[in-house]
């Protein structure tokens, strides 16, 4: 009888270990899950986790406010995994709900799937894999980038080539799909829209589990749905973003107000003005907060005490926020074109402030400041935000109805307030994405966070300036929206509903694809 080799014992062994997990992994998945047998067949089972760590991870966001288990987590390793997992769904008998999750910053659950299969789509690990390429229209410099690559990464990768993008999200750790499938916005966006406006073409899983590549010439339909629409239509796997000439150096400026028309004024002044600042943003300090936060410490702190006197005196002041880029061509000019720009505005004589800051650091500021608060234990914790897109119309009532009679009263507020202008114009209206009817509104950020058991007061102070805004007549939008039922949904998609439907039942008729928006979905129990 011929012996056998211990390599072939070990195989033999092998074998048998690998035969006992798959029965094992069957037994407990026809235990816990109710997702269909089907899917441990497919390649992608192996990247699927039931694990406790796993699905626990799935269920929490940023917000920490709601909490829903999936059934299982993909770990993709190609957009195939991705491609197999919503087909299935799709074909399947009983089609099973998936979320795409990013970095999980969601506020109130957007990227969970309760009893379904979240996909963490940082797993594609595509990190620092930056394609930048000529513009096939001819203009300019766009980069290829994976919808799972964090901003800080498409920056780091795009500046190697001396270039960068030109809109930006005030926090760089979020995925590029993610921020496209909102909208992606801060100071710079009144002069170059959102970063759904900076995009020329992606690649996209529909809810058929259908691989498309779209732009604005090709499959525009879904192109234009995709981009602000809440992960509803597909899952963004790349996108061909613009890029212009990356400055190296930023000169940034603060100057305070007690008067919030006169802060108004000025701040839609400068967005009006061609060839101007490359980034305007605005923000409250009261009473009850420090002239510095977690979003940057840009104040020394004899600034800090000087001001504070301020707040004091006046119980809220308005903080105007500019920043004119440059770079080594331009060092010897931007003091000089920046004089003017500020020369004729209406802040307190002596409250400017100025600081000189490399590009990278100003982009990443909000960084520095979650690191600090990680090593507190302050960052993991409940954020129960608002943002708000306010009408101009309704901006000097919002500022008496909401800033002083409800934030500053009640004095619970603990985080940013951010209020700042956009020019309509530079929204496509084309896409999913919803934005007041008047050519200038406001952005309006209430950034708070609480303990783990005190954040219940501050969502019914949310609730009471939602309803303070419905009273008044002030037609607000919610950005990062969140409702609960699909009359409220219909109405924030407002003339925009109809078209928004009649996409879900073209790209995901079975209605698979980001149920945690709750918006074809049941609302929460």
């Amino acid at each position: 009888m011929a012996k056998t080799s211990p390599i072939s014992q070990s195989l033999i062994v092998l074998s048998t270990i690998t035969s006992l997990m798959s029965f094992i992994r069957k037994l407990i998945w026809s235990w816990t899950s109710s997702l269909p047998h089907e899917l441990l067949s497919l390649d992608v089972a192996d990247r699927l986790r039931l694990d406790s760590e796993a699905i626990e991870s799935a269920s929490r966001d940023f917000g920490k406010i709601f909490r829903e288990k999936p059934s299982a987590v993909l770990y993709p390793s190609s957009v195939n995994d991705i491609v197999d997992l919503i087909k299935l769904s799709y074909k399947s008998a009983s089609p099973f709900s998936i979320a795409a999750r990013g970095r999980g910053h969601s506020a109130r659950g957007q990227a969970m799937a309760q009893n379904g299969v979240v996909v963490e789509m940082t797993s594609l690990k595509n990190f620092g894999n930056i394609r930048v390429l000529k513009n096939p229209n001819g203009l300019g410099f766009c980069a290829d980038v994976g919808g799972e690559q964090l901003w800080i990464d498409v920056l780091m990768g795009s500046l190697e080539c001396g270039l960068a993008p030109v809109s930006w999200t005030d926090y760089l750790y979020l995925t590029v799909g993610g921020t496209l499938s909102n909208a992606g916005i801060s100071g710079q966006s009144f002069l170059h829209g959102p970063q759904i406006n900076n995009v020329f073409e992606m690649d996209v899983v529909t809810g058929k589990g259908e691989f498309v590549t779209c732009s604005k010439h090709l499959n525009s339909g879904l192109f234009y749905a995709v981009l602000g629409g809440l992960g509803q239509f597909g899952v963004i796997t790349r996108a061909r973003i613009a890029l212009d000439k990356a400055p190296n150096r930023v000169k940034w400026v603060r100057m305070l107000y007690h008067d919030f028309s006169a802060f108004t004024r000025d701040q839609e002044h400068l967005i009006s003005i061609v060839n101007g600042l490359d980034y305007v943003e605005g923000s409250l300090i009261m009473d009850q907060s420090s002239p510095n936060n977690w979003r940057s410490s840009f104040f020394s702190p004899s600034d800090q005490l000087k001001i504070s006197s301020l707040i004091s005196k006046h119980g809220i002041i308005y903080c105007l926020e500019v920043v004119k880029y440059y770079d080594h061509l331009t060092i010897n000019t931007v003091d000089e074109e920046l004089r003017p720009l500020i020369g004729g505005l209406s802040f307190l004589p002596d409250f400017i402030f100025q600081k000189d800051d490399s590009y990278v650091d100003f982009l990443n500021r909000v960084r520095s400041g979650e690191l600090k608060l990680q090593a507190k234990g302050l960052w993991d914790v409940p954020h129960p935000w608002l943002n708000l897109f306010v009408p101009k119309s309704g901006i000097m009532d919002f500022n008496d109805g909401v800033f002083v009679n409800i934030l500053h009263k009640q004095n619970n507020s603990t985080g940013p307030i951010l209020v700042y202008p956009m020019n309509r114009n530079k929204w496509d209206d084309r896409m999913s994405a919803v934005i007041p009817n008047e050519e200038i509104f406001y952005s309006v950020g209430l950034l708070l966070s609480s303990g783990e058991n005190d954040w219940e007061a501050l969502e019914n102070q949310n609730k009471e300036i939602l309803r303070f805004c419905d009273k008044a007549g002030i037609k607000a939008k919610q950005y990062l929206a969140h409702y609960e039922t699909k009359e409220d949904w219909m109405d924030h998609f407002g003339s925009k509903w109809e078209i928004f439907q009649e996409k879900k039942n073209l790209f995901d008729p079975k209605m698979i694809l980001s149920p945690g928006q709750r918006i074809f979905n049941s609302p929460r129990g």
